[in-house]
């Protein structure tokens, strides 16, 4: 008999340590609460701010009075498999995260703790030949749940009586637990509710129909069904496996079909931009220009896209967009600039169907959102569903829009939930220590290169708290790998203040140390003075003041790197900012290359 082992670390210990955070205080809520703008109307934007949180709470104290006055700890989850070898090897691992609803989203995006491997779960192979044999399939499913049902069975009595925990603030709390949300993309989706590929995970919609009428898929409405109809009825007209149990049925309040939260990296950005609207339009050209004409347009597509100027935000795909190992910050650039560079070549429906899609999508990714942004993306959605009947009519897609992915549109999800977070997570927490290992056994070695990180994070905690260490929060510096370049990644609460930094190139150039002299090597003789009076603006001077006087000697740089809090971005989580900028008479050895700056002078203006 073969054997598995689930590596797992005691999910009510994590819970309390990240209750027990001080560096959380004044980023955690403690209560769902209702937000409201000064116009009236409600904002949507942490997870206790959703309407949820709010269910949830009502339905706890409803069946137990004795909750009363303890704090909603909402429990998400999250798992995806992930490949550690580069290259060759099929080395794979399937992490379980665990985080809780009361942290902001930004600190939660920011790995600060708020989300932590609570497990490693046994991933089952045999031969080619039963890959996809019926009896091994189902061995999986109830591997899967029956693991993770052990690993969250400590849990469990915190779900039923409120338990007292110490919290960011330093005062004591009852806290009552609650499976609240389970992060996951549409094929696990499907596994971890045991329903049928095609249907819909959270509505009974039929897959031939799924923006037609479904109802809400219950606990209680499942097993009524279960009970009363034969597994081959259960299959056909309702999508139901019914050899999987849910991992969810062995706890009090929770409801797999409510947990599962629309994916916007997986089912909006990959699935519905990339794999259909991209693809789709490449075959509509295909469709009406012919194969020849096609490669001609596209090959001229991938050079507006490769023609992208550099500027901050923007990503340059030099060769266009062949190629063949897409990421999520690959399709998210591309969202960018698809749009201008297809205009030219496809008539006005498509252009307005990719654009209503961007809107919608932009939209819910807002860091915060409003009434007026959901009227926004429904509008958004109305507009999308009518544009895309262009690849229904020209036989693009014949077979209509009953896709998964499109239908999942339907469903609202606050921008902290995603499997951008768990993506992320797998390099810190799985990758990284993998390659610290020696390779063989390395699932201890990980777990305990994983145990120490926790410790030294926890650690600096305690020093800040003691004063031992500064409070503010400042930019890592270039040393520091865990700084990325896209918000979404390495995003802050908006309550927490950064410096900005930026740091000259390594290289100092062979230039006169003397700024008169440096004015006539670059045959600027305004340098002095405008050098002058830049420095006394920005000392602030009085008018009164004469211009200081430059006596140092003068560097001459050809790039910085500037490090940045850049809240501007409202399709995101706010976060810092990663630029070069670069000003050199010889880029790569070919041509000058001076970056565009754009510079603020009235804030009380608009534009730049």
């Amino acid at each position: 008999m073969i054997q598995y082992q689930v590596w797992y670390h005691n999910p009510n210990a994590v819970i309390k340590n990240m209750l027990n955070n001080p560096d959380f205080h004044q980023q955690f809520n403690y209560a769902p609460h209702v937000t409201k703008d000064r116009h009236g109307q409600r904002k949507w934007q942490n997870f206790m701010s959703g309407n949820y949180a709010w269910c949830q709470c009502d339905k706890i104290y409803n069946e137990d009075p004795s909750t009363e006055g303890a704090t909603y700890v909402g429990i998400i989850l999250g798992s995806d498999k992930t490949t550690v070898s580069v290259a060759t090897g099929n080395v794979e691992y399937h992490p379980l995260y665990l985080s809780i609803g009361n942290p902001h989203n930004g600190v939660r995006h920011a790995h600060r703790n708020a989300v932590a491997p609570i497990g490693f779960l046994a991933i089952p192979k045999v031969e080619r030949k039963y890959d996809n044999d019926v009896v091994f399939r189902k061995f999986k499913c109830q591997l899967y749940h029956a693991s993770i049902s052990a690993i969250l069975q400590p849990l469990k009595p915190g779900m039923e009586t409120p338990l007292i925990r110490r919290c960011p603030d330093g005062h004591y709390r009852q806290v009552i637990y609650d499976l609240a949300a389970y992060i996951a993309d549409y094929p696990k989706q499907l596994m971890v509710a045991g329903i049928v590929q095609n249907w819909c995970a959270k509505c009974t919609a039929l897959p031939e129909h799924l923006d037609g009428v479904g109802g809400q898929r219950t606990r209680e409405f499942m097993h009524t069904l279960v009970d009363t109809l034969s597994p081959g009825l259960l299959w056909d007209q309702y999508g139901i496996d019914s050899d999987i149990v849910p991992f969810t049925y062995n706890f009090p309040h929770a409801n797999i079909y409510v947990m599962l939260m629309p994916d916007l990296l997986h089912q909006v950005i990959k699935g519905t931009f990339k794999d259909h609207l991209v693809a789709w339009t490449e075959k509509y050209l295909a469709e009406t220009q012919g194969e020849a004409r096609k490669d001609v347009i596209m090959d001229d597509i991938d050079r507006c896209i490769a023609a992208v100027p550099a500027f901050m935000g923007l990503r340059r795909f030099p060769q266009g967009r062949c190629f063949k190992q897409w990421t999520r910050d690959d399709s998210k650039a591309l969202m960018k600039v698809f749009l201008p560079a297809i205009a030219e070549y496809v008539p006005p429906q498509l252009v307005q169907c990719v654009a209503a899609f961007l809107d919608f999508c932009y939209l819910v990714r807002h860091h915060k959102i409003g009434e007026d942004t959901l009227t926004q993306i429904e509008e958004a959605l109305v507009r999308f569903h009518a544009a895309r009947e262009i690849f229904h009519d020209s036989g693009v897609h014949p077979t209509g829009f009953s896709l998964p992915w499109h239908h999942a549109l339907e469903y609202g999800v606050l921008n902290g939930l995603c499997s951008s977070i768990t993506e992320s997570w797998h390099i810190t927490a799985v990758k990284r220590p993998w390659r610290r290992s020696n390779r063989f056994n390395a699932l201890w070695q990980m777990l305990l290169t994983n145990q120490r990180l926790d410790k030294l994070g926890l650690a600096r905690v305690d020093f800040v708290a003691r004063g031992m260490l500064p409070t503010s929060v400042l930019i890592p510096s270039h040393g520091y790998d865990g700084l990325h370049k896209t918000m979404d990644e390495e995003a802050i609460d908006e309550d927490v203040v950064l410096e900005a930094r930026v740091e000259m190139a390594r290289w100092r150039h062979n230039y006169p140390r003397v700024l008169q002299d440096l004015a006539a090597y670059i045959s600027e003789p305004s340098l002095l003075a405008l050098t002058r009076q830049f420095l006394h603006d920005q000392m602030a001077l009085n008018n009164s003041i004469p211009l200081p006087e430059i006596i140092s000697p003068i560097s001459v740089f050809h790039s910085a790197s500037a490090t940045f809090y850049a809240p501007s971005d409202f399709s995101g989580t706010h976060g810092v900012c990663h630029e070069i900028i670069r000003s050199t008479p010889l880029w790569r050895r070919k041509d000058p290359r001076c970056d565009c700056v754009l510079i603020v002078e009235d804030n009380d203006k608009p534009g730049m």
